[in-house]
C-alpha cells in the first residue's frame, strides 16, 4: 500500500466501509432475532438501500465491517449485490467504530476509504462529496445534514473553510443545526492514528480530536433517517415510501 492516497482514483475504486457491527441494544426490545442493519423496511433489509445508494453513485466495491451477529449478515447478503463486490471483516470483539474502522486497514481498501454508519441514511451527492474530498487534498471529511432539532444527535459547528470547529454535546431541544450524517472520506494516515485491537469510537474520540484543526464538514440538505430506536425504525417506512424519493421508495 501507499503512504499517499490516491486523489485520481475513480469512485468506482474507491472501497465503501459500512459499519455493521453493533449490537442495536435499543432496538433489542422489538427486533431480537437479526442485527438492526437487516431490519425489515418495506420488505427488504434496511441495508440494502445504503447499498443500493452506494452503487448508484458509481461505487463497486464494499466491505461490510461485522461483529453482533456477522453470520446472519453473511447469510443474508453473500459476496455480491447487484453489481457489488462484498467482502467482510469481523470482530472478535467490540471495538466500537474507530477500532472497526482500524481493523479495516488489515483488509484491501482504499485510500481514501468512505465509511457509512450502516443504521442511518442520508441522501446526499457522493460523488460530489469525493470530488470536493480530494480536490483539496483533505485528510478527513464528514457528510453533515441539518436537522429541526439537534438534541439527539449533539451539533456540528462549522467555521471557515467548511472546517468543523467543535461538537457540541447532545441536550433536550437544542434548536435547529447541522448534525453528523455518518458518511466520511477518511485517509489511511487518519486511520492509522486510532490505536489497534481496542475500542475506539470515531464520535467520541477521533473526530474531537480531529476538530479545528483537519476535519471538514460536506453540507447535504437531502432527507436523513437512522434506525437506532424503536420509534425512528417505525418511521423508516414512510421515509422509504415517499413518493417524492423516487429509488428510494418502497418496492
Amino acid at each position: 500500500m501507499s503512504n499517499e492516497p490516491d486523489r485520481k482514483m475513480s469512485l468506482s475504486e474507491v472501497t465503501a466501509v459500512i459499519l455493521v457491527g453493533g449490537q442495536g441494544t435499543r432496538l433489542q426490545p422489538v427486533l431480537s432475532d437479526r442485527p438492526k442493519v437487516l431490519a425489515p423496511v418495506c420488505g427488504r433489509p434496511f441495508l440494502t438501500y445504503l447499498l443500493d445508494q452506494w452503487e448508484d453513485a458509481g461505487g463497486r466495491r464494499v466491505l461490510l465491517s461485522t461483529g453482533f451477529m456477522a453470520d446472519k449478515i453473511r447469510a443474508a447478503l453473500g459476496e455480491r449485490y447487484r453489481t457489488l463486490h462484498l467482502t467482510y471483516s469481523q470482530e472478535e470483539e467490540l471495538l466500537g467504530t474507530g477500532g472497526a474502522v482500524r481493523l479495516a486497514l488489515d483488509c484491501e481498501v482504499s485510500d481514501p476509504m468512505l465509511v457509512m454508519n450502516g443504521d442511518s441514511f442520508i441522501q446526499a451527492d457522493f460523488r460530489g462529496f469525493y470530488q470536493w474530498f480530494i480536490s483539496a487534498s483533505k485528510e478527513a471529511g464528514m457528510i453533515l445534514t441539518k436537522v429541526p432539532d439537534a438534541g439527539r444527535f449533539g451539533k456540528v459547528l462549522l467555521g471557515e473553510n467548511a472546517l468543523i470547529q467543535h461538537f457540541e454535546e447532545k441536550k433536550p431541544a437544542s434548536g435547529a443545526g447541522w448534525i453528523n450524517a455518518g458518511v466520511y472520506l477518511l485517509t489511511h494516515r487518519v486511520v492509522r492514528t486510532i490505536p489497534p485491537a481496542r475500542p475506539y469510537s470515531l464520535e467520541q474520540e477521533l473526530f474531537p480530536r480531529l476538530a479545528g484543526r483537519s476535519l471538514f464538514g460536506y453540507p447535504s440538505h437531502g432527507a436523513f433517517i437512522d434506525i437506532g430506536t424503536p420509534e425512528s425504525w417505525q418511521r423508516a417506512e414512510q421515509f422509504f415510501g415517499h413518493p417524492g424519493r423516487g429509488t428510494l421508495a418502497c418496492g
